[in-house]
């Protein structure tokens, strides 16, 4: 099937991206939203992050204008049924994504294809939730998603071929590469990457060293971009305990146990950058560690 129409399901920091780059490469996008303030923020995020490819001189002005001119917003989640391809990128919480997709399956037309960017929650059980099993799959981009050229695509125990193969060509097209994960809690990057920022705060918690400590360590004795502490900032502390928990319920192996301290910060609403204080509080000019 030929996919021109993708509606993107939530407007944060992972759909505004993902709405930038199917944009960018010549789809039509909806973004919905409940809240009008996201959108608005969705599109004025987009049109910075454009702006920083014309800087860098990866895009030019007309091309940005283009882009911009290809994407719309609505509050009304329904408005996405007619979309050859859907992409929810909703908060990671599966009580929320499965009333999301209970609301939209029957107003979606016979051909859509239904995908989560999920980073952790089972494609079956989303997709068992659906008119559409057959026609669902994990559509899962990494953050930020202008610039992370990884998407994970997981198959649930029922989608057909011609679902992955449709969604395969689309990853191509977005000039980006795919993995593919077999539907088991947190896939493959999240199988691996998580288990290590929560072993960080467990070093954290028991006192092994202080977060510049261990940040650095990662940064310099390991060659990491991040440390993993600045990393679960960024991320999201909320979302990286969500991930956690997803594990550690899905395997039942005492290794995945998020470790208390993420879990006390979470509670805190020390969240990351997001809400300015996580790890390393962001509300002075630069980074200050809070342990």
């Amino acid at each position: 099937m030929t996919i021109e129409r993708v509606g993107v399901i939530g407007a944060g920091q992972m759909g505004n991206g993902i709405a930038h780059v199917f944009a960018r490469a010549g789809y039509e996008v909806l973004i919905t939203d409940v809240q009008a303030e996201a959108l608005d923020k969705a599109m004025k995020t987009i049109e910075r992050n454009l702006d920083r490819q014309i800087a860098k001189g990866a895009l030019e002005e007309a091309q940005k204008t283009e882009a911009l001119g290809r994407i719309s917003t609505t509050q009304t989640l329904t408005d996405l049924g007619p979309c050859d391809l859907i992409i929810e990128a909703a908060t990671e919480r599966e009580a929320v994504k499965t009333a999301i997709f209970e609301e939209l399956v029957p107003h979606l037309a016979e051909h859509t294809i239904l995908t989560s960017n999920t980073s952790s929650i089972s494609i079956t059980r989303l997709a068992s939730r659906t008119d559409r099993p057959e026609k669902f799959m994990g559509f899962h981009f990494m953050n930020p998603v202008p610039v992370m050229s990884l998407v994970e695509l997981i198959r649930g125990i029922a989608t057909d071929e011609e679902t992955f193969r449709a969604c395969l060509e689309v990853v191509d097209r977005l000039g980006k590469t795919a993995a593919t994960s077999e539907d088991f809690p947190a896939f493959i990057v999240n199988r691996i990457l998580m288990p290590m920022i929560n072993e960080a705060v467990y070093t954290l918690y028991e006192g092994v060293g202080s977060v510049s400590s261990i940040d650095t360590s990662l940064k310099l004795g390991a060659n990491h971009p991040m440390g993993p502490l600045e990393l679960a900032d960024f991320i999201g502390l909320d979302t990286c305990l969500a991930i956690m928990n997803v594990l550690h319920d899905g395997l039942a192996d005492t290794k995945y146990r998020p470790c208390p301290l993420l879990t006390k910060y979470v509670e805190a609403g020390w969240l990351g950058r997001k809400t300015g204080r996580g790890f390393y509080d962001y509300r002075g000019e630069t980074p200050v560690p809070t342990r």
